[in-house]
């Protein structure tokens, strides 16, 4: 009898406490990270007659996964332009000199429905002091090809559901993982979206700046994406949730599951990553313990999330 008491007792605690966080959780969520469905322009460039207008959602790029819509508009005729080849390259520059891109869709395809270039880049960083973004803008009209660049500011990334991480895998190749999707979960089955892409390592020397083959960034194709969710904080006791879906690679070349969030708060995606030839590339597996007052071990490869 003393026993059940005692467990009785341990049991309104954690109940208490997953209570206690999820009511915290729900306000910060709810103040700090809205919904954003609108494409606004971030930034555009003026060449000749030409504009390019570069939209994003909210009007804002953020550290991580960024759907981009580009438009080139001809200022005589007020008419975009639809068969122009457009390329896309964002260079990151340090006060030391050196100069990295990130994941982007270099040649932007035409979106015939929609009359605009559709395009990504995954801001590795933040804009600050010490590190600065600018975007190489080509395209050609009138049998004329135009070259353009301007800076701008990539800011944090306030939404937890959509970090990314960076990482070198076990084949020595540089890795990218940015989630895209949900951008706020609900208790529940989520379907869960995220891209990995792979720094191509230069064969050539370097060519007349901005290089591409320098800065050259790939979807991977035809890995697995292993998922186990977790809830590390102490009270939690790194407990997980049934009904999970590993993330494989579909047409629109990004990788889709499913997470199953029992509850708000902390969740922590614990992840393996495995190639086509099912090695393994990054990635532990995590003890099955329940660990109550404890926090939770994670995988050597994982994304945390918050709602």
């Amino acid at each position: 009898m003393k026993s059940f008491k005692i467990l009785v007792i341990a049991l309104f605690c954690v109940i208490t406490s997953c209570t206690i966080d999820k009511t915290d959780y729900e306000a910060e969520i709810d103040a700090e990270v809205p919904e954003y469905y609108e494409f606004k322009e971030a930034v555009s460039f003026n060449s000749g007659n030409y504009k390019i207008s570069v939209e994003a959602l909210n009007g804002t790029f953020y550290k991580g996964y960024n759907e981009l819509h580009l438009k080139v508009l001809n200022t005589q005729t007020n008419q975009n332009i639809s068969t122009s080849d457009i390329t896309f390259l964002p260079i990151l520059s340090n006060t030391s000199g050196s100069k990295t891109s990130c994941p982007h869709e270099y040649n932007p395809e035409y979106d015939a429905a929609n009359k605009y270039f559709a395009g990504y880049s995954v801001f590795t960083n933040e804009s600050t002091t010490a590190d600065s973004w600018k975007l190489y803008v080509s395209f050609t009209a009138d049998n004329q090809k135009f070259d353009i660049s301007k800076d701008v500011l990539v800011e944090k990334q306030s939404n937890k559901n959509l970090n990314m991480t960076t990482f070198t895998g076990k084949d020595d190749e540089q890795y990218v993982i940015a989630l895209v999707s949900p951008q706020k979960p609900t208790v529940s089955e989520n379907k869960l979206t995220a891209g990995i892409y792979k720094y191509n390592k230069p064969t050539l020397s370097a060519g007349t700046f901005p290089d591409p083959a320098q800065f050259s960034y790939s979807e991977v194709s035809g890995y697995t994406l292993k998922l186990d969710p977790r809830m590390p904080e102490p009270s939690m006791g790194n407990h997980s949730s049934p009904n999970n879906k590993d993330l494989t690679q579909e047409n629109d070349g990004l990788y889709h599951g499913v997470v199953n969030y029992t509850m708000t708060g902390n969740w922590t995606l614990n992840l393996i990553m495995m190639n086509q030839n099912g090695l393994i590339i990054k990635g532990t597996v995590v003890p099955t313990d329940f660990t109550p007052g404890v926090e939770g071990v994670k995988s050597e490869l994982y994304i945390d999330t918050l709602f």
